[in-house]
């Protein structure tokens, strides 16, 4: 008996890849996806850099120019007449002023940014915190001239009492004499700042603190601490590095503010012991209000005070990072 066998035109079927081969293929794809991602994000950085590099260049050239033909000593020399043949102009006064308005800027503001933050977060009811929050942020969204405005028209005319008070009870100091006049003054501008960054200090702070693990905070309670204890030996060691670069973006802010201390301070070149005497100046102030009318030794001279502003703040980032790295171990990435 004959068997006849049957062919068909049939081809087998494609065998499906792997698991193995299918994770390869995929592995493939996010690598590409992966290289877009670091060159651009690479791309960025770089140009970030060198963005700077070039603000640095620039301002480092016409600085040098300005002081080539400055008559006085840059750093020691109270005048600032940029007018003169030779140009005789200094930052004495200006890296004073700056320096000690931001001072009492961070001294006014950090205690409170920090308390605020620490009530909207562990003590007040949930409704009363959003609604404080809310008002906060809207705040940091107020422009600088508007505060400078307040601060010409409202707490100018409300600084007498404080003053008046401070000369009776602490005018043996010096630091804080006050002989009658307008109290457009060194203390007036440092209170103003505070209250410009306050809400960036507080807002940066109530974010940190709500990071902090609940288990602490249980742990603590279990064994018995009270709830100032928990915030003492929980929170603010969880958010201390937080706090500290909060801080640094408000005073980064304090010393580069233009409109608002140019609008409540009577600026002259001068240092006065007496923070409650008008008088000083900042960087900021004297470039916004002398770089309309000053000539081409003015504008390099301008410069270069703002080389010395881009430099402070520089030093001032460079500490701040120097201390969060050291606190690394209270960081809530480590926690």
């Amino acid at each position: 008996m004959d068997i006849s066998t049957q062919t068909t035109d049939a081809s087998p079927p494609t065998p499906r890849p792997g698991a193995a081969e299918q994770k390869r293929n995929a592995r493939g794809a996010s690598r590409a996806g992966d290289r877009v991602f670091l060159g651009l994000s690479r791309g960025s950085g770089i140009l970030l850099l060198v963005i700077m590099a070039a603000i640095a260049v620039f301002l480092t050239y016409r600085a040098a120019l300005a002081i080539s033909r400055d008559h006085g000593n840059f750093l020691t020399t109270f005048e600032w007449n940029t007018n003169l043949v030779p140009p005789t102009f200094g930052i004495a006064v200006l890296a004073f002023g700056t320096v000690v308005s931001s001072i009492i800027a961070m001294a006014v503001a950090v205690p409170i940014a920090v308390a605020i933050a620490l009530f909207i977060t562990h003590y007040s009811p949930r409704r009363l915190g959003g609604t404080i929050g809310y008002v906060i942020d809207l705040l940091a969204a107020v422009p600088s001239i508007v505060y400078g405005l307040w601060g010409a028209l409202v707490l100018v005319p409300h600084m007498t009492g404080l003053f008046g008070w401070l000369d009776k009870y602490l005018g043996w100091t010096g630091i804080f004499s006050w002989d009658g006049g307008a109290p457009r003054s060194m203390l007036t501008v440092g209170i103003l700042l505070a209250i410009m960054i306050l809400p960036i200090i507080t807002n940066v702070s109530r974010e940190v603190f709500r990071q902090v693990p609940q288990m602490h905070e249980e742990a603590a309670l279990a064994l018995g601490a009270t709830r100032w204890e928990v915030i003492r030996m929980s929170v603010l060691p969880f958010g201390r590095s937080g706090v500290i670069s909060a801080s640094m973006l408000g005073l980064g802010r304090a010393l580069g503010e233009t409109m608002a201390v140019a609008t409540v301070l009577s600026p002259d070149f001068d240092i006065h012991a007496s923070l409650l005497n008008p008088g000083g100046g900042t960087f900021a102030q004297n470039i916004a209000s002398k770089f309309s009318e000053a000539t081409a030794d003015g504008r390099d001279a301008l410069i270069a005070s703002g080389l010395v502003l881009f430099v402070i703040t520089l030093l001032v980032n460079g500490a701040a990072r120097f201390i969060i790295q050291r606190r690394a171990e209270y960081s809530g990435a480590n926690a």
